[in-house]
């Protein structure tokens, strides 16, 4: 049976080394990536992709800060520029793939905007690291001329801090349905998307925040009514406990059971976390949504539901 799955895309998938963060080497990277998405693609299954920026984002925003003599470039701009590269590489390498199994099916790239709250309380408090290291003096300098939020990063040095606030809906969400019911493989919400709230007179403004992208990803599910969500990542399970003697690797989980090890504190802000949380909103959102988090290699197996960490409705049982 044939399934409409979103493939959230972590950092892996476009990199193999995350010191070499060089266009060339996400490209072949990337090209690793397309065979597993194309294995789905292969068996009938529609297929959209949400992926993550975090790395070629800050690459993008650390030249301008570098360039002296290059008037800065706005956060919203370099998201935008991000979500285009990545989603040429994308589209070059799964094109290619396909075209090399005989299948006869289009791809293409949205630059995304995704809807904000402005009264978002992530605001108040930025917290996702972008851009380069600097050090203290920089830091302030940089305050003080670009009007940055600059905090210490875990004795690495000074970065530059956004909000992380959360995606309430895409603003080119009627073009992503018709080009999914057109039968398009569809890359979207790169990054999380470019994040734009309602400003005055209902004019769309571009604000400097990085949504995550797997809540992303589960937002473009219930948009175009996903059946399944898969979020490939680093692991091939959730862990509890994780890096303990007791670790524990997860293969089934409950909506229930998840919110409890949310209230324990097993998950990473920042790494599992949202992941979690994304999954346990695209199963709450419709009776029969299923979640799958596991690593890229093993993309294959989750149809089959053999590999990673299936998240579901109690109600299944």
């Amino acid at each position: 049976m044939a399934n409409r799955i979103v493939i959230a895309l972590g950092g892996n998938a476009l990199q193999d080394n995350p010191k070499d963060i060089s266009a060339e080497a996400q490209f072949r990277a990337v090209e690793k990536t397309a065979v597993a998405i194309v294995d789905l693609i292969e068996e009938g299954h529609e297929i959209v992709i949400v992926h993550g920026n975090g790395p070629q984002v800050g690459q993008i925003v650390s030249v301008y800060e570098k360039a002296s003599d290059v008037p800065n470039m706005p956060f919203p701009e370099c998201g935008a520029m991000s979500q285009g590269y990545i989603g040429y590489h994308l589209q070059q390498s799964i094109g290619q793939e396909m075209k090399k199994r005989g299948i006869d099916k289009e791809i293409t790239s949205m630059i995304t905007q995704v809807l904000v709250d402005k009264e978002d309380s992530a605001f108040k408090n930025p917290s996702k690291p972008v851009g380069s290291f600097f050090s203290k003096e920089e830091a302030l300098k940089l305050e003080k001329t670009n009007g940055y939020i600059m905090k210490e990063d875990a004795g690495r040095g000074w970065r530059r801090v956004v909000p992380s606030p959360e995606p309430i809906d895409i603003i080119e969400s009627k073009i992503l349905k018709s080009l999914v019911e057109s039968n398009f493989v569809v890359i979207t919400a790169g990054g999380g998307g470019i994040p734009v709230i309602n400003g005055n007179h209902g004019k769309l403004e571009g604000v400097s925040a990085v949504i995550d992208k797997d809540l992303a990803a589960e937002l473009v599910g219930e948009i175009i009514d996903a059946d399944m969500l898969i979020i490939l990542t680093a692991v091939e399970k959730i862990c509890i406990d994780f890096n303990k003697p007791t670790e524990k690797r997860l293969d089934l989980i409950t909506i229930e059971e998840a919110e409890k090890y949310i209230e324990e504190g097993q998950f990473a802000p920042g790494s599992m976390l949202p992941k979690v949380k994304a999954a346990i909103k695209f199963v709450k959102s419709k009776k029969g949504r299923r979640v799958i988090i596991t690593s890229l290699d093993k993309t294959k197996g989750c149809l089959e539901e053999k590999v990673g960490t299936k998240i579901v409705d109690s109600d299944i049982f």
